[in-house]
């Protein structure tokens, strides 16, 4: 995908277009967004298995996102066994205890206390699945040389939105997971100096007696977090 040599700008017709009148536009919208308003964040997961396929469709459907100058500056490593969701589960609790003792800060506790985390994170054993979530800074051609990647964070932050969006479809919750500092991931799942871990992703079905926080059900409305303009109802 990407070469030392020029590569030449090519077009092809626009694949699968689609066609869908104002109505049935409006009508997907909402059906969409009665969909999405139904994901919720859970802390309490089954250890109900749940198939490999599925995970791996999610993740291709994460990997279409679009990135900068097309590089996907992205990497996931899925995982099921339960020896290494330990040992990312004691590593990460041991810098959540930093974390906790100080390290954050007092407004920063005091913003997490209506979510009601600390730095139990039994999640990361029982959930059936963990994807961690790399952003790759730089890529390597085939001699080893660097070549630089555009808009990385961006890039993967939209890759990440699709992918929890892509387990929610697919009937799974999920819980984002971001000890800091993550340098332990790279150690434990073999990745290289390029790529930064930026998120844990607890992956399963929600626990029978799962709960979410009550403040997690507030919203910001419409008129909160978008302007129009003109401002006017035709459009």
């Amino acid at each position: 995908m990407i070469a030392k040599t020029l590569l030449e700008y090519k077009s092809l017709p626009l694949p699968d277009r689609r066609h869908y009148s104002e109505k049935e536009m409006q009508a997907r919208a909402e059906e969409f967004y009665d969909d999405i308003r139904t994901r919720h964040t859970v802390r309490e997961f089954s250890d109900r298995p749940v198939k490999r396929s599925v995970i791996e469709t999610c993740v291709r459907a994460a990997g279409t996102a679009p990135s900068g100058a097309n590089h996907q500056p992205w990497h996931f490593v899925a995982i099921s066994d339960p020896a290494l969701k330990s040992k990312i589960r004691l590593a990460a609790e041991e810098e959540e205890r930093r974390f906790y003792d100080g390290g954050a800060g007092d407004e920063w506790i005091k913003a997490l206390e209506p979510i009601g985390t600390d730095a139990h994170k039994p999640h990361l054993e029982i959930a059936p699945w963990l994807i961690v979530i790399f952003a790759q800074r730089w890529g390597t051609y085939e001699d080893g040389s660097r070549y630089k990647h555009y808009y990385v964070p961006e890039s993967v932050g939209i890759a990440t939105g699709m992918l929890i969006t892509a387990l929610h479809h697919a009937g799974l919750s999920a819980l984002t997971h971001t000890p800091n500092p993550m340098k332990f991931l790279n150690a434990i799942l073999h990745r290289p100096e390029a790529e930064k871990p930026v998120m844990i992703l607890a992956v399963g079905h929600p626990a029978e007696d799962a709960t979410v926080p009550a403040v997690a059900k507030i919203k910001k409305p419409l008129e909160e977090i978008l302007t129009v303009f003109p401002d006017s109802e035709k459009i």
